[in-house]
């Protein structure tokens, strides 16, 4: 491809690390690798990739700390690769700025799937306040909610969680992110709110509320508002 996307890969296992690198020059990417995270930060710095794959159990600095560290200054979108599989560990990740997390042993498809994702959570390709998704349309800035051409009457509250979910399509956002943005930090233990709105939300939004293709849960973590279909 032209102007080819790069991605900084960090992680500490070598066989991991030829595994991403011939996986994603395959699919048309420049890669950047570090087997630490001081070295990842130099290089975040220097190469300023489109994306990053973070592992969590480096040698010299754990991941969630470091991807504390890149958040000061970058907005680098962050895909989490590791072998934890705690909800501790992945809402720690995603609550300090992580993109998405991805468990090992992982499919090859399936990270570059995530990678394609968070690609679209640059800034430079997020020009246009009109989100489309099959017959679903949502204007941010007239606040206008169109299914199948015919607008769909939202409350002040659904607009503000739907309007969330689409500046973040495609991440998983965590029940407390969602609540302290639409409801202030006092309320970030009140997961019912969210677990209410998105099924009123749902309602409205999807074709079978009771099978959501739109907005996904994310077990015990939070939502997700899919891009694809």
């Amino acid at each position: 491809m032209d102007n080819k996307a790069s991605v900084l890969v960090i992680d500490d296992e070598q066989q991991i690390r030829r595994l991403l690198q011939v996986t994603l020059v395959a699919n048309g990417y420049r890669v950047f690798v570090s087997e630490t995270g001081g070295d990842g930060l130099s290089r975040a710095t220097m190469n300023r990739p489109d994306v990053i794959i973070l592992d969590l159990s480096l040698p010299d600095i754990d991941g969630t700390e470091l991807l504390q560290q890149l958040r000061q200054w970058s907005t680098i979108p962050v895909v989490i690769l590791s072998a934890r599989t705690s909800e501790a560990d992945i809402i720690a990740c995603l609550d300090a700025g992580a993109d998405d997390y991805l468990v090992k042993p992982f499919h090859t498809g399936e990270l570059l799937a995530r990678v394609r994702t968070a690609l679209r959570h640059r800034p430079s390709v997020l020009p246009t306040t009109v989100f489309e998704r099959g017959s679903l349309s949502v204007d941010l800035e007239s606040r206008i909610v169109k299914k199948a051409g015919t607008p769909v009457k939202l409350t002040v509250t659904e607009f503000s969680l739907l309007a969330l979910l689409v500046r973040n399509a495609g991440k998983v956002l965590t029940h407390r992110y969602i609540l302290e943005q639409i409801w202030g930090p006092s309320f970030a233990e009140e997961s019912q709110y969210t677990r209410v709105y998105v099924g009123q939300l749902r309602k409205k939004l999807e074709e079978d509320p009771s099978n959501p293709q739109l907005i996904i849960t994310e077990s015990g973590i939070g939502y997700r508002l899919m891009v694809e279909e």
